[in-house]
């Protein structure tokens, strides 16, 4: 601290008074307290208001110019509180001692005016730091929403297959129009990647995208989720809550499993894409949201509307742009790009050095119909990453029994034909026939329809097939 007088007695006291505490330095006259500050950095300027040549309040207010931070204190007679607050109003003073003063009080005051100091400094300290991270935060939502966005482009979209080309078609025309989309698909085979991409290549991109799983939530849970609650709308309702459309304002929302909203729900989401607008749960106005809808079910919503499950205005809302995403199985070409994509991934993630996957075990997966679609292939190569070692490409049996499993069993069934070197060809055939059936049964987890709709028969001439040649799920499992 710096203590300014222009009596030598008096800055002796004040020294001997704060030295135990403090590291003093003392100067007689202000224009040695000025040589003093350029010099040093001090915390605290304690000054005589009344000295010759220049006064205590003049002094304070250039020492401004040299020492900003430090905190100013300012030394008075009885008969000077004028000059004082002269003093406190031009120095940016922190507060005035009367002369003379009791020691006690002197430090007790000293001691404040420096704490002062230290809490200034650690504000300050606190705010530049505050200040980095909030840039840092910046820069770094900069670059995850670049890096959103590069994840999302149609380029990660795999697929040269002229079903999914057809796909692309339709997205390149409805991402840059406020549509609402329908995306009907099969499970995993996409439906949410095809929504982010649509927002994340559309003129919303800067704005969030929001999804919610309709079948996820029993029906009051969805409806705040979905549009908000007022507080004490209902029991643990302790505030106001934003829905989904709120926070999505101005970007997009994906209501995933559209088909499964409780029929409550319906006549809510039919006025938001009439009328733009949503309640909350227990509140009385209306709010205006502007938020584009894109809805994806695996199920058939017309055949919903039928039964009565799924209310016909909302279908034709939400059916304004249908997108059908195909099956993998419906694809099969893109299977090898699908596989050398997700191969790199998880090669990455896993830091192996995966030599691709030998024709062989390529051969498997595109035969393999897939029926939880890419999602499972994903699963599959992910699986087969973990199992293979470091340098070595993905072989057969690497690969789960569900997909091994059928080419094992087309070979025993053509090596019992081949074996059957006696007998007509009709018993050949029905042997071989016999297989496939099996075969075929196990792969649709024995639901007997699927399978005859895959084997082009309809369902009566097969059941007969399976009376006739005895084949039975106990008998397949014994």
């Amino acid at each position: 601290m710096l203590v300014v007088d222009d009596e030598p007695d008096i800055l002796k006291l004040l020294e001997y008074t704060l030295k135990e505490e403090y590291e003093v330095l003392t100067a007689e006259g202000g224009m040695r307290g000025l040589e003093i500050l350029r010099e040093r950095d001090v915390a605290l300027i304690l000054a005589d208001q009344r000295m010759p040549g220049m006064s205590g309040s003049e002094f304070l207010e250039r020492s401004l110019l040299i020492r900003p931070k430090a905190v100013r204190m300012v030394l008075t007679g009885y008969t000077d509180i004028n000059y004082a607050i002269e003093a406190i109003n031009q120095g940016k003073v922190y507060l005035y001692l009367t002369k003379p003063w009791e020691d006690s009080d002197l430090r007790l005051k000293v001691k404040h005016a420096v704490q002062v100091h230290v809490l200034e400094q650690a504000n300050e300290q606190l705010a530049g730091e505050l200040r980095r991270l909030t840039a840092q935060l910046l820069r770094e939502n900069v670059e995850l929403k670049r890096e959103v966005e590069g994840r999302y482009t149609f380029d990660n979209i795999v697929g040269r297959s002229p079903a999914m080309q057809r796909t692309f078609d339709l997205l390149t025309r409805v991402i840059d129009s406020p549509t609402t989309v329908l995306i009907t698909g099969e499970t995993g085979t996409g439906k949410e990647l095809i929504a982010r991409a649509i927002h994340y290549n559309s003129p919303r991109r800067s704005k969030l995208f929001v999804a919610q799983n309709c079948a996820a939530l029993v029906e009051n849970l969805l409806e705040s989720e979905l549009f908000g609650h007022r507080k004490g709308a209902f029991t643990g309702a302790v505030e106001d809550k934003k829905g989904l459309f709120e926070v999505a304002d101005g970007g997009t929302i994906l209501l995933d499993e559209v088909g499964d909203m409780p029929p409550a729900l319906q006549a809510s989401l039919l006025r938001v894409l009439q009328d733009g607008e949503i309640k909350r749960v227990g509140d009385t106005a209306a709010r205006s949201v502007d938020v584009r809808v894109i809805s994806a079910t695996n199920k058939n919503l017309e055949q919903a509307v039928q039964e009565g499950k799924f209310r016909e205005d909302l279908f034709y809302r939400l059916h304004v742009f249908p997108i059908r995403i195909p099956a993998l199985r419906e694809r099969k070409e893109d299977t090898p790009l699908l596989v050398d994509h997700f191969l790199k991934k998880y090669a990455l993630r896993a830091n192996k050095g995966v030599r691709g996957i030998t024709p062989a075990a390529l051969d498997l997966l595109v035969a393999y119909d897939f029926p939880g679609n890419v999602r499972e292939l994903e699963n599959e190569i992910e699986r087969a990453v973990a199992l293979v070692s470091s340098g070595s490409p993905v072989t057969p049996d690497l690969l789960s029994e569900k997909i091994t499993a059928p080419r094992r069993r087309e070979a025993a069934a053509a090596h019992s034909v081949s074996d059957a070197s006696v007998g007509a060809l009709r018993e050949r055939l029905q042997a071989f026939e016999r297989a496939v059936i099996r075969q075929e049964l196990e792969r649709h987890g024995w639901n007997r329809t699927q399978t005859a709709k895959t084997l082009g028969i309809s369902l009566r001439p097969f059941m007969e097939k399976l009376k006739r040649y005895g084949i039975t799920e106990r008998e397949t499992k014994g």
